[in-house]
């Protein structure tokens, strides 16, 4: 497999898949830290995370449009427009479901999951009758086409880095909001004993709400990331549910940090794979190693202590 490729080439193609994989490991952060939220502090199973994230990237491809056709001045600072209005799309959807479905089905997981998927097949069907069947695509500003040479073999896509930064930068913000912030205070408070929380003045049923709503806000923004470097379809998100599931379980639920590693370890394991392997063979050998791992250590890479 290897004896086909000088040491330079070699070298070159790691670091072109190693680049590749970060770019995946931040759309995997991006859609993962939004269900570390949701499942990690709050125990539901949501199986319309995925539709949350194409909600965010329907908005961003008609917030392009809109600004292309009556502020073409403003296009070039699309993004930052389109990512906030997809965490409001998509938050506050996520405060709806919440206060019409999912406030009615805690401690009932396997209902919960039934109806979170019931729920991803509506918004599916939704997305098909507004946008069609066919996949989308974004026009990214002029800024951002093209690539950076790193070496005279190695190019780096100037997208990707954007990706990468925006990811960097929304962990940043998660970290801060679940562990510096009152409401981060108040969502472990809850999660470690929800009786004390309440009896102590905290707001559990809001709570609880406001913690769907931004974790559902975040994939929305984990959506407007990805028009960046693909297209998008009403059954996009299905296509990530399982992998964002994966990195969420394997790297501790509740944990932030094991998050990000879980998400660093499998991104870049499929994405060199991939190269050499077919990309089904890659996802297998993937999920086989992290199964394995979960067997010996079932609680994930990190994992939070908490009083029952």
């Amino acid at each position: 497999m290897f004896s086909d490729f000088t040491m330079a080439e070699l070298g070159a193609i790691f670091a072109m898949q190693g680049f590749a994989g970060l770019i995946l490991f931040s759309v995997f952060v991006l859609m993962a830290l939004g269900l570390a939220i949701i499942f990690g502090q709050m125990g539901v199973i949501n199986m319309a995370h995925g539709e949350f994230m194409i909600l965010g990237a329907y908005v961003t491809y008609l917030d392009t449009h809109l600004l292309a056709d009556y502020m073409p001045a403003l296009f070039g600072g699309y993004d930052i427009l389109a990512m906030a209005l997809a965490f409001l799309a998509s938050g506050t959807l996520g405060l709806f479901v919440e206060w019409a479905l999912i406030r009615h089905l805690y401690k009932r997981p396997l209902d919960t999951l039934l109806a979170t998927w019931g729920l991803s097949l509506i918004l599916q069907q939704l997305f098909r009758t507004a946008f069609g069947a066919r996949e989308v695509g974004v026009t990214i500003p002029s800024w951002m086409m093209g690539s950076m040479p790193v070496t005279d073999m190695i190019e780096v896509p100037i997208n990707g880095i954007f990706v990468m930064i925006l990811a960097v930068g929304i962990s940043l913000a998660v970290y801060y909001m679940m562990f510096r912030s009152n409401w981060g205070k108040q969502v472990r408070a809850i999660n470690q004993n929800r009786v004390m929380a309440g009896a102590v003045g905290i707001n559990t049923e809001w709570t609880d709400r406001l913690t769907f709503g931004i974790g559902c806000g975040v994939a929305g923004v984990a959506g407007s990331a990805f028009t960046m470097i693909g297209s998008t379809g009403p059954t996009a998100g299905q296509q990530y549910i399982v992998d964002t599931f994966l990195v969420v379980v394997f790297g501790g639920a509740g944990s932030i940090l094991g998050t990000i590693a879980s998400a660093f370890s499998i991104s870049q394991a499929q994405s060199i794979m991939e190269f050499f392997l077919s990309g089904s063979m890659a996802k297998v050998l993937t999920l086989l190693v992290v199964v394995g791992i979960l067997m010996i250590r079932p609680q994930g890479l990190f994992s939070l202590k908490l009083r029952k």
